[in-house]
């Protein structure tokens, strides 16, 4: 035990006494933890992105930025933000949300690895699947505070609220109610929570107050038209409203 403590005594005071230009490497390879790997890139920014990393610390992001696996993304106000995965997996951020990923994994030989699972904590999204969610839907999966997002090779969006969607517009002009909205574009959803689950299909809207009470389909004429600036959607049919088999704007304001 000795000869190891005094052998790592000389080990340490070597590296006190490395310059710190040959210092620095070390200590950023130490502070780069192996997990942390690249899982999608920041494609389209309009505001103020920020990406908390596992170990608390924070990075400010710009377009072409890297999202790794552990990643909590927070939009500012104002900021919208769209997400490339390494499976073409699209993700558009609206104001004010925040979105964990807590697994992303992608194995182009072996499906039978994929996982992916996302969580949304606050604001919405729109989501369009990539490889894994067309090859391998029951391994992805969104959490939200009201219920789990299935996927079904899917183009969905889902808006959770909580007192913070009063400039969210609706057909009747009224502030959206607490809990969470989702849309389908194309394909199918299915939401589950303890109360209950529901398949939603292409050009439906849907309700779930919370995670006590089970998911409702609702009329289309109370479902949330939501729109986005075309500075984030350009480029991006798949992301456009002329996917959505009602004909309605329900891309992420």
């Amino acid at each position: 035990m000795k000869q190891e403590y005094r052998h790592m005594n000389i080990t340490m005071s070597k590296i006190r006494r490395l310059p710190t230009l040959l210092l620095l490497p070390l200590l950023l390879i130490w502070g780069n933890p192996a997990h942390a790997q690249a899982v999608g890139k920041i494609t389209n920014l309009s505001g103020v992105l920020t990406a908390r990393h596992p170990d608390g610390s924070v990075r400010i992001m710009a377009s072409k930025s890297d999202v790794m696996q552990g990643d909590t993304l927070i939009t500012q106000a104002n900021t919208y933000a769209r997400i490339k995965f390494v499976d073409n997996a699209e993700i558009v951020l609206r104001p004010a949300s925040e979105l964990i990923i807590k697994s992303y994994q992608y194995d182009a030989e072996k499906p039978a690895n994929d996982k992916i699972a996302i969580g949304l904590t606050k604001g919405s999204l729109r989501a369009v699947s990539g490889l894994v969610g067309k090859r391998n839907p029951d391994a992805v999966s969104f959490d939200t505070p009201a219920a789990t997002i299935g996927i079904r090779g899917t183009h969905f969006g889902a808006l959770f609220c909580q007192n913070d969607c009063g400039g969210v517009p609706t057909p009747s002009g009224t502030t959206p109610a607490n809990g969470l909205h989702v849309d389908v574009a194309q394909g199918a959803i299915v939401l589950t929570n303890p109360a209950g689950s529901q398949v939603f299909q292409s050009g439906q809207f849907g309700f779930i107050a919370n995670m006590n009470t089970p998911p409702v389909v609702i009329p289309p004429t109370q479902g949330i038209p939501l729109t986005m600036p075309l500075s984030i959607s350009k480029n991006a049919p798949s992301m456009g409203p002329s996917s959505n088999a009602q004909g309605t704007a329900c891309i992420v304001r």
